[in-house]
């Protein structure tokens, strides 16, 4: 799924931008030899507490440039032109599927990660990358739907709900077209990882006839919204509707009774990463249960490291299950090929 090129040139040139401002907190570093003293991570937004940077920084002299994606996409776009100086990235599973396809990953040296056997089996090993080459679990969940019940007195208890004219511009969505039309095609019972061309169309036109009950596709704070009273319902990813109740009392948390999407994110090192031990250093660093346990804590997603999981309170774990039934009939997000070019032309026309 190449860009074209102008557009590539045009990412080229602005993430080059980017990487030569060198900031903590906004912008990567542009480079440099092996032994460097830096490192630059390519994350989602509202993903890994600052104090978890500040703690790596202070024992290890390394410097983290930090710079936010808020899609898939996005990060893709970026990588695909070539590494601008990347030293890590965190991308789903099924990008991870194209990222290997397409040669652009450097291979892990598990040598120098020795916390990996920290993580639960059941999350290594994954259609994206069966020998764990390329890939370390970082985070996983599923998309759900969060209702502000001080504002809704519908009794919503799946996707289809959403279409009542209660929710009239009052709905958050993800900033994601796999997750936005995944919802829709198991609205109609089709696959969420559908490649058939009759059902995504369906699936669009449903989406379409949502667009007035939206009020926002927010990939970075969607749960800031519902917080506030501007958005009574969202979907959105699993954390983020737990933050949100933590936050708001009156919001209620619901495993969507058709199947819904499950995702994995997963530590990845670009191809000609410039700090690649550093990076491995880190993601080991990540990887210690107390560490791992402090990202759980302030972003309760489904955490792969079981003896991180085994230090959290009764709360936390609460707020990162699923339960087995949603999970059964849910589906982890895959590559679907060519189809993936009609998945964005329906996303085009929904967001315009």
């Amino acid at each position: 799924m190449r860009k074209p090129m102008i557009f590539l040139l045009s990412i080229i040139m602005i993430a080059s931008l980017l990487l030569s401002a060198c900031g903590s907190s906004g912008s990567s570093g542009s480079g440099g030899k092996s032994d460097e003293k830096v490192l630059n991570v390519f994350n989602w937004s509202e993903y890994l507490p600052e104090s978890v940077i500040q703690k790596f920084e202070e024992e290890t002299g390394i410097k983290v440039n930090y710079t936010t994606f808020s899609s898939n996409e996005e990060m893709y776009a970026k990588l695909s032109g070539g590494n601008l100086g990347y030293d890590i990235a965190v991308p789903t599973l099924f990008f991870i599927e194209m990222l290997v396809k397409e040669d652009m990953l450097e291979k892990i040296n598990k040598e120098n990660i020795p916390n990996l056997k920290n993580l639960n089996p059941d999350f290594t090993g994954t259609f994206a990358d069966p020998e764990d080459e390329y890939t370390v679990p970082y985070l996983w969940g599923s998309v759900v739907i969060a209702v502000n019940k001080e504002h809704v007195k519908k009794d919503v208890k799946g996707y289809e709900d959403l279409f009542d004219p209660e929710f009239k511009n009052s709905l958050v969505m993800p900033e994601d077209n796999r997750a936005s039309v995944g919802a829709m095609l198991a609205i109609k019972g089709y696959p969420i990882n559908s490649t058939d061309e009759k059902e995504i169309e369906e699936a669009g036109d449903l989406l379409k006839e949502l667009k007035p009950n939206i009020k926002a596709f927010d990939g970075d704070n969607p749960k800031g919204l519902l917080i506030t009273g501007e958005a009574k319902a969202g979907i959105m990813y699993s954390a983020e509707a737990a933050l949100a109740k933590r936050e708001n009392p009156n919001i209620e948390i619901i495993f969507p009774e058709e199947a819904s999407f499950l995702w994995q994110d997963n530590f990845v090192i670009p191809k000609g990463a410039p700090h690649k031990e550093n990076a491995e250093k880190f993601i080991d660093f990540v990887l210690r249960p107390e560490i791992s346990k402090e990202i759980s804590e302030a972003y309760p997603y489904g955490n792969p490291n079981q003896e991180a999981v085994k230090l959290l309170s009764e709360e936390i774990q609460e707020e990162m299950s699923i339960p087995k039934d949603f999970f059964e009939r849910s589906e982890y997000a895959r590559d679907v090929g060519e189809a993936t070019v009609l998945y964005d032309r329906i996303w085009t026309e929904v967001k315009q």
